[in-house]
């Protein structure tokens, strides 16, 4: 009677000692009683455990932390605005002038005419008028003549276009001179025809003795 009553009381014990492990909170943080209340000290503190973190911090132990973990996170300022960039600088405007060789220069030479340093006259007074980025001058000849000779009398009627701009005012810098010789011509093979030393051929080919002129700059 004796052993079954043991038996009995033991089997008693052993259920109320699983429930009360069953109501143990799921933290390893602090360490609790059987009734699954934190153990305290004789000061009334909380027992933690090595494994606490405060992260598994309780309202009942440490009331701050909890109270630190569930604020709202801080309103981040929006960034402030970028302040509307200056007016882009006004593009550069091109334009382009085309002198007939013939107004510029003799036939066949590279020095400036009266009548062709009065357009450029008036080419240097109105590129005062504009900011100066670069000012482009390239000769042309007709398909008259050799390759290499076309190609150096182009040059120089572009050198000499320069140099009077030049001693005009306009910064040598801003000025490129060139030469393309017979290679860029303007009227087609087709539309000029005839014997070298015609002068209906010679005639037709004027549009090719040029020399272009372009202005690149900004008001």
């Amino acid at each position: 009677m004796n052993k079954t009553i043991s038996k009995i009381a033991l089997f008693a014990a052993l259920g109320m000692s699983s429930i009360a492990m069953a109501q143990v909170p799921d933290n390893d943080g602090y360490m609790f009683d059987t009734r699954g209340k934190v153990a305290r000290s004789g000061f009334d503190l909380c027992w933690r455990t090595d494994r606490w973190t405060p992260a598994m911090a309780i309202e009942e132990c440490d009331a701050d932390l909890v109270k630190k973990a569930e604020a709202p996170a801080p309103k981040v300022a929006p960034p402030a605005r970028v302040a509307e960039s200056a007016a882009p600088a006004p593009k550069p405007v091109a334009q382009k002038i085309t002198l007939a060789a013939d107004a510029l220069f003799d036939f066949d030479k590279a020095t400036l005419r009266p009548e062709g340093q009065a357009k450029l006259d008036e080419l240097a007074s109105k590129s005062k008028e504009l900011n100066i980025e670069v000012i482009l001058a390239v000769g042309h000849t007709d398909r008259l003549g050799k390759d290499a000779y076309n190609q150096k009398l182009s040059e120089r009627r572009a050198a000499s276009v320069k140099e009077y701009l030049v001693s005009k005012g306009v910064d040598a810098n801003r000025i490129d001179a060139s030469g393309k010789g017979k290679s860029q011509p303007v009227t087609k093979a087709e539309d000029c025809k005839g014997n070298k030393k015609t002068k209906t051929l010679v005639a037709c080919l004027q549009p090719d003795r040029r020399v272009n002129i372009e202005v690149i700059g900004s008001k």
